[in-house]
């Protein structure tokens, strides 16, 4: 049905150390990589799915305007998270953030460390102003173990993200879905101990949800 892929372009990509330059400019859809095609169960069939059909130009430059004005500030606030500018099923933008020392795991665990809830406070916090927004968390493992154990521990590390948030960050569980991805999209050399260090991590998708399209849908109708 649908290819999980990842078309990585020019600019997508910045961290605390390379805050905002390249993403202010352009608005609309078609920036950065596209995640609509990430397959996955229930409402995360497609990251992004919120309304599953095509938008005007005009929605996609104001819900643009937002995810970049949004990326700047968590690439200026976040310490150790890479901040990319992608876009979702719905040809929207989208942010995805992963955090490149706070929510890393010890092999075979997903307890997360002090860092890590300090981070996802100040994420939560961050994102407090974007009310009408869904979360994708997906958990990823190292190559350690079998596939199968790895699928169930790539989950369960999402799962702690998304209850922490729920729990200690106030963020409402019904806009959060989750997905465990085992050893499947490595970002490192699992055959290095700081590689499969890498890899053992959680990333979060921020994406326009039905509410937010169907304002800037009002709004530019009204323009």
């Amino acid at each position: 049905m649908l290819c999980a892929a990842l078309v990585l372009s020019g600019c997508g990509t910045m961290s605390n150390t390379a805050k905002g330059g390249a993403i202010g400019g352009g608005s609309g859809a078609a920036v950065g990589a596209g995640v609509g095609a990430l397959v996955g169960k229930g409402k995360g069939a497609a990251i992004g799915a919120a309304i599953g059909t095509a938008v005007g130009a005009g929605v996609g430059v104001l819900i643009g305007n937002k995810m970049d004005k949004k990326a700047a500030e968590l690439a200026a606030q976040l310490e150790d998270a890479n901040v990319e500018v992608v876009t979702d099923a719905n040809d929207l933008k989208a942010l995805k953030v992963t955090f490149e020392s706070g929510i890393l795991f010890k092999t075979s665990s997903f307890a997360l460390s002090d860092a890590s809830r300090a981070q996802l406070e100040k994420f939560a916090k961050d994102i407090a102003d974007m009310p009408d927004t869904d979360l994708t968390i997906l958990g990823h493992t190292d190559n350690t173990g079998t596939p199968e154990y790895n699928e169930k521990l790539s989950i369960d590390r999402a799962e702690s993200v998304a209850t922490y948030l729920n729990k200690n960050c106030g963020i409402d569980k019904n806009r959060m879905t989750i997905e465990g991805r085992s050893f499947r999209e490595p970002i490192a050399d699992n055959s290095t101990v700081e590689g499969r260090l890498q890899n053992r991590r959680v990333e979060i998708y921020l994406t326009a949800n039905e509410k937010m399209i169907k304002d800037a849908e009002a709004q530019a109708d009204a323009n």
